[in-house]
């Protein structure tokens, strides 16, 4: 059984095997990857909003154009101007009917980049439920930190991503101690007293 074998031996076995130089490094690709993810997603949001900004202007020039065009039409005009009239207006109708359909087809194409980029944003970094537990089964940091959890030890960050300060709860007598972890040190030392409080 586990109680059976000797707590220092188990301690120094659990120190030994704790590297979070990897750890730190893998959290680090996942940040620029996150940080490169948005860019692209940011820039394909821009271009989509000026190509729309693009055609809502061509759109307007054709619509003064074809307003100009058929100000100036005089009922004395001869049946020719007239066919050349509506020639120029049926295409203008068609340049704008054809402007407004890739109008509608880039509101969509940014309706659906919002839509997946809100996905991404409620996923978080961490990603969806399933990504996430099987990051939680491969991740050493997370099945240590799981591990002291189960010990009734939080072990918590600074803002720099250091683990640097414990919280020790006993339940028998109800006792909660938060220890700073000071790196002069030794992990041996930071056992003992682990083991000892808990």
């Amino acid at each position: 059984m586990l109680l059976e074998e000797d707590p220092a031996t188990l301690i120094r076995h659990t120190i030994g095997n704790f590297n979070i130089h990897p750890d730190k490094t893998a959290i680090g690709r996942i940040n620029e990857s996150l940080s490169t993810l948005q860019q692209a997603r940011d820039l394909r949001v821009r271009e989509a909003e000026s190509a729309l900004k693009k055609l809502s202007r061509n759109f307007q020039t054709l619509a003064t154009q074809h307003n100009e065009t058929v100000s100036a039409h005089h009922s004395t005009d001869h049946a020719s101007q007239i066919v050349e009239l509506d020639t120029q207006k049926f295409r203008v109708a068609k340049t704008a009917s054809d402007l407004e359909i890739e109008g509608e087809r880039l509101e969509q194409e940014l309706e659906g980049l919002k839509g997946r980029l809100h996905e991404l944003n409620l996923q978080g970094a961490e990603g969806d439920g399933a990504t996430k537990s099987k990051r939680e089964l491969e991740d050493p940091t997370i099945l240590k930190l799981k591990v002291y959890r189960s010990l009734g030890i939080d072990i918590d960050p600074d803002s720099s991503g250091t683990y640097n300060k414990a919280t020790i709860r006993n339940t028998q007598k109800g006792d909660v101690h938060v220890v700073n972890i000071d790196p002069r040190f030794s992990r041996f030392f930071y056992a003992n007293y682990f083991w000892q409080t808990i």
